[in-house]
């Protein structure tokens, strides 16, 4: 099965929970409504058509000053498929608002994506609904706010951290 073929198999089958499908070069990406991510990462990983056993990345990007998304979604949640015995890859993405910044878990699917979503938490702030221990992950716990957001400020001093007597 192709990249489009794949993409035209979610679109048939979720529907209005795929918001927006393209090929670029070879990368197929397809954009999932919120709500239907966790249905759609099952499928993929569980249709034998499909069999995404691996999740290869989990990440995210902040588009606060992008040009052209000034009044869509601050956020997106991206994760990168990859199917071992199909040798197919797919990229899926979640659209999130800076107000209630909260994706459902994939750890209950890919157990790696318990340090992936960490991760994505400590350096921009988007919880992950249903996670197991979500907690920073490369910043120390007094860290205050999430680094890779594009509204962090540079000069920010941070509290002070010792040995703890």
């Amino acid at each position: 099965m192709d990249g489009q073929a794949i993409l035209l198999r979610l679109t048939a089958t979720f529907g209005s929970g795929i918001v927006e499908s393209h090929d670029h070069r070879g990368d197929h990406t397809a954009v999932v409504e919120r709500s239907a991510i966790r249905d759609v990462l099952a499928f993929c990983r569980d249709d034998p058509d499909l069999r995404f056993d691996v999740l290869m990345d989990l990440t995210a990007l902040d588009y606060l000053k992008y040009p052209g998304r000034e009044f869509g979604p601050r956020f997106e949640v991206v994760y990168h498929l990859y199917s071992l015995p199909h040798n197919h890859r797919l990229r899926l993405k979640v659209r999130v608002d800076d107000e209630g910044a909260v994706v459902p878990s994939a750890v209950s699917l890919w157990p790696i994506a318990n340090w992936f979503e960490r991760e994505v938490w400590d350096m921009f702030g988007i919880r992950f609904d249903g996670h197991p221990d979500l907690r920073r992950l490369l910043m120390y716990e007094e860290f205050q706010g999430h680094p890779l957001r594009k509204d962090y400020p540079v000069n920010k001093r941070q509290p002070l951290i010792g040995p703890k007597n």
